[in-house]
């Protein structure tokens, strides 16, 4: 037996003339099978055909082949030997056209329909569907097994784009064939990902993972999936292995980091943050969510670099500008968070929270025309809280304007409620000071 490589990425074996004597599967899934034939002067050459195939003289093997099917127009051996010469040729249409006259010719043969529903998913024709679900109700004619997994799984890719239900179904049939492949597996993991069926997906992957422990599309749709379903500690511990076959993935190691992130394991999650940030420097949102865990951890020097690092690729992000300033007011640098926060909302003047941490930091560097000036326009977007009518109190009250500063000191110890003892106590003196005695 002969085996010949397509250009398709398929494996062929050509007809040959004589007893049947069965068919081979190639790893692309086409096959070649061989028939009796009756007349004598046909057999000899298809026998001839073969031969000159086996060679590669296609071109003589063509001719041998025409006069089979210009004597005889239904020898659907003769045709299904002419589709092997013309795809191995690089002629698929013809490839396809002899491949539908040996059909035609016998429509009950498990390796024509295979082979031309192949050729026609090469050319995303519809009509694969057809040929490859005869294929399935078919015997091949030797190795059944491997023939219909073959069927089943070329199915199931032409399937999985309009019909990914039944598309799901064909690679299950396909498992049943060929247990131990994960590549049935991994597709059903794929299309149930794809569906959000998040818990299925995971037990798909995880059964291709199991069969290719080294398959880091396998591992990588066990930990997506996972995530998706919120199952996070089955997903850190599946990007835990797979981080174990490529150490230097740095996505993974982001990922890994947001997920100990997820279950608030900051000090863990930095590390993995740090190493794929290192790799992939490039990465904003890692930027961002680093910076945002140092925050977390009081740490705000060390958010300030991946911060400016997120701005250098997205310079007109308002939230990370006052993301930014938030951090420079942690280690007063007051001088830097005003910039800024004066950047943060010339991008998004709507910004409320924004508004009042420029009061704040307005307060701090004792410029109380800007203090009310930013409280006014906080006031537009968002409510007054405690904090904000003492700003605004102790702003009237360093503007000697007793009056107002009085009546901002009493809305705020209103609303305190004792959450704010060293700013109640100052309110009550100043308000002691600044208050006609009765």
């Amino acid at each position: 037996m002969r085996l010949y490589s397509l250009t398709l990425g398929l494996v062929i074996l050509a007809f040959a003339s004589g007893p049947a004597v069965g068919q081979v599967i190639g790893e692309g899934g086409t096959v070649r099978h061989h028939r009796e034939t009756t007349e004598d002067n046909t057999a000899q050459l298809l026998a001839q055909a073969d031969q000159e195939i086996g060679k590669q003289d296609y071109a003589s093997a063509e001719k041998t082949l025409l006069e089979v099917t210009g004597k005889d127009a239904k020898n659907y051996v003769a045709w299904f030997d002419l589709g092997y010469v013309y795809n191995a040729t690089d002629r698929r249409a013809q490839a396809i056209e002899a491949y539908r006259k040996s059909v035609a010719a016998n429509p009950d043969i498990f390796e024509s329909n295979l082979n031309l529903g192949i050729l026609l998913a090469g050319q995303h024709e519809p009509e694969a569907e057809q040929f490859l679900r005869a294929a399935t109700k078919l015997k091949p004619t030797a190795h059944p097994e491997e023939g219909w997994y073959r069927a089943w799984l070329m199915l199931g890719h032409v399937l999985e784009g309009s019909k990914p239900t039944e598309a799901i179904e064909a690679f299950q049939n396909a498992a049943k064939y060929h247990p131990k492949d994960p590549e049935p597996y991994l597709e059903e993991g794929m299309l149930l990902e794809k569906q959000k069926e998040y818990v299925e997906a995971a037990a798909q992957y995880q059964k291709a993972a199991e069969l290719d422990p080294k398959s880091k599309t396998a591992l990588a749709g066990v930990v997506n999936s996972y995530s998706e379903a919120g199952q996070v500690p089955e997903a850190e511990k599946a990007i835990r292995k797979f981080l174990e076959l490529d150490p230097n993935n740095a996505t993974a190691h982001i990922q890994l980091g947001r997920l100990l992130a997820a279950q608030k394991k900051w000090s863990d999650a930095i590390p993995e943050f740090e190493a794929g940030l290192r790799l992939q420097p490039d990465d904003e949102q890692a930027q961002r969510q680093l910076a945002g865990i140092y925050i977390q951890e009081k740490k705000p020097e060390l958010a300030v670099p991946h911060l400016q690092a997120a701005l250098q690729h997205n310079p007109n992000d308002a939230s990370l500008h006052h993301t930014l300033a938030q951090a420079y007011i942690e280690q007063k640098k007051l001088g830097e968070a005003q910039d800024e926060l004066v950047a943060t909302l010339r991008l998004d003047p709507t910004m409320g929270e924004a508004y009042g941490d420029l009061a704040f930091v307005a307060s701090e560097t004792k410029n109380y025309p800007l203090v009310l000036k930013a409280l006014a326009a906080r006031a537009q977007f968002l409510p007054d809280i405690p904090l904000t009518y003492f700003l605004r109190g102790t702003a009237y009250d360093h503007l000697q304007d007793a009056k107002d500063a009085a009546a901002n000191y009493h809305k705020f110890l209103e609303v305190a409620n004792g959450r704010y003892p060293d700013q109640e106590w100052q309110a009550k003196h100043r308000l002691i000071a600044i208050e006609p005695k009765k």
